[in-house]
């Protein structure tokens, strides 16, 4: 894993980005609203985000159970806290998606596109456009973007370096540490921390 790739262009969206993709996000329809906000709140995978159901949300901890895929050979599910806004938002795609189906089941997809669940290219299609609205451009304009950016983001207000690992589905915390990495901006702000 690495956050610059062979040109040294950066892989995760960096702190301005991450509010103008919030700005644009939220002006969205609901299923596309809930799509990036969940990318951006959670630092789940787009194959992850796409695997989540009704079932999978606790509104009133605030908790999003995400299915590590990474570790195909294991079921590991891992609990991510949620904003208060991000709850909301996924309680009413939940009643949304529930009202719709009318059936007993407890675990309808969360996102579906032209009456199917939600596929992998749709789910792209859907960040990029938020992206490119956000004038957001360039290596980090992705939905592994958003997921860099969490751990970026994460590190620079404190989150332990533990809990985050956990949060993303790391197996080693050496994984997580490379967010560590960051330079520039998010550098200073971490190092005018150290300085008072």
């Amino acid at each position: 894993m690495r956050l610059y790739d062979e040109r040294q262009q950066r892989l995760y969206i960096n702190g301005p980005e991450r509010l103008r993709f919030l700005r644009e996000a939220n002006k969205s329809l609901l299923p596309v609203r809930a799509f990036c906000l969940t990318l951006l709140y959670t630092g789940c995978r787009l194959s992850e985000a796409l695997n989540l159901t009704t079932a999978s949300i606790d509104p009133e901890s605030r908790l999003v159970s995400i299915r590590t895929l990474k570790q195909r050979d294991r079921h590991h599910i891992r609990e991510v806290p949620i904003p208060p806004e991000l709850a909301d938002i996924l309680v009413t795609l939940k009643e949304k998606r529930l009202d719709e189906n009318r059936s007993d089941k407890d675990a309808l997809p969360l996102w579906t596109h032209k009456g199917r669940p939600l596929n992998r290219i749709t789910g792209y299609r859907w960040i990029k456009r938020v992206m490119d609205k956000a004038d957001i451009r360039g290596a980090q304009a992705s939905p592994k973007g958003l997921r860099h950016g969490y751990g970026v983001h994460a590190l620079r207000m404190g989150i332990p370096l533990n809990l985050l690992s956990r949060w993303m589905g790391h197996t080693s915390m050496i994984t997580t540490a490379i967010y560590g990495n960051a330079v520039g901006n998010e550098e200073l702000e971490i190092a005018g921390r150290m300085w008072g």
